[in-house]
């Protein structure tokens, strides 16, 4: 009954505003880091008020509800653009069925069902009423509208399926390519995640979903096929399997985001990368990290849930239309800061 009377007030709203665009269409990019428990669910809302989101957390109704409450209240939105989900494990894709439910998904972007597939994604999501679905690959550019008065917005795919785009003409070798040893062979669809460049001006988010050290390694060996980023979304939560410091290196993030939970993700190693990276500035994390086995974590002003005890908030980046400058801030704690783009 309360879920009814919250999807029912979400209809009226939407039927009483006068915003004509899916979003506020304020010719900012705006990206928020939903609290998902260590899942993925990462929405970006375009200069031109559309939204792209990248993962939809868990199954159930707490993450989709999370990313409705968001998506709705936050950034004005009526409907989901264009989902990518990076890979089929369930804290990625679960959310699907019960998100679309609730805000409608217009267009997928996955995988689709390839040979050599590892975890296959299950029956609700494969059945889910979206409007449209598309496997998506290397090179390929998400269809977005353009702000008149923004500079220019690209949601570009890097890699999938295990494959990454050309490198530019020119690009010169990366160093220390043999300095940094393999891990163990990753068999999981991890290894499969997409790995997606948004990028307004010269502002560059990098999100690599949940790909693996020894992949990760191709984005930047023999040659950086990324460039410079400003905003890194630490791989796979933060955790060690992932986050190869010479990736790191090769992109020069000033700010890094760990969508990580409380017991997962944020690990020893990874944060250690981070911080032994020069460009590094800063370091957010959706949640504070409360295992008792040492894991670091970022100053508390740093943190959107800094409890063991759970209270969904969530992390919010703003570029300016120009590109130039962007802001971080995380509203449950007043902590606001301006970065300059690369």
């Amino acid at each position: 009954m309360l879920r009814s009377r919250y999807l029912l007030a979400l209809v009226c709203s939407w039927a009483l505003t006068s915003i004509a665009t899916a979003g506020q269409a304020d010719g900012r990019l705006d990206i928020y880091w939903i609290d998902v428990e260590g899942g993925a669910a990462t929405l970006i809302v375009t200069p031109a008020g559309e939204a792209v989101l990248i993962d939809t957390g868990n199954p159930g109704h707490r993450d989709p509800d999370r990313i409705v409450k968001v998506a709705t209240e936050q950034a004005k939105l009526r409907q989901i653009d264009h989902v990518i989900i990076t890979h089929y494990h369930t804290d990625h894709f679960g959310g699907l069925a019960n998100l679309n439910e609730a805000l409608p998904v217009k267009h997928l972007h996955d995988n689709g069902i390839f040979e050599g597939i590892v975890d296959r994604p299950d029956k609700p999501y494969l059945e889910a009423a979206v409007s449209e679905r598309s496997v998506i690959s290397p090179d390929d550019v998400i269809a977005l509208k353009q702000h008149d008065s923004s500079a220019t917005l690209t949601v570009k795919c890097l890699g999938a399926r295990q494959q990454f785009i050309d490198a530019p003409a020119g690009t010169t070798p990366t160093a220390g390519c043999a300095d940094v040893p393999s891990k163990a062979f990753d068999g999981t669809d991890n290894a499969n995640s997409v790995v997606t460049l948004v990028s307004l001006g010269e502002f560059d988010f990098f999100d690599a979903g949940d790909l693996t050290w020894n992949l990760e390694a191709k984005l930047v060996c023999p040659v950086n096929r990324v460039g410079k980023v400003d905003v890194y979304q630490a791989s796979h939560h933060g955790m060690d399997a992932s986050n190869h410091p010479l990736v790191i290196r090769e992109l020069e993030p000033r700010v890094a985001i760990f969508n990580n939970g409380a017991t997962k993700g944020c690990d020893p190693g990874a944060f250690a990368a981070l911080r032994a990276t020069p460009s590094v500035e800063a370091i957010y994390q959706v949640h504070r990290n409360v295992r008792e086995d040492g894991s670091p974590n970022a100053p508390d002003e740093y943190i959107a849930n800094p409890t063991k005890e759970c209270q969904s908030n969530f992390i919010k980046l703003s570029v300016d239309p120009s590109g130039k400058t962007y802001t971080v801030s995380i509203p449950a704690n007043g902590h606001e800061k301006m970065y300059h783009s690369k």
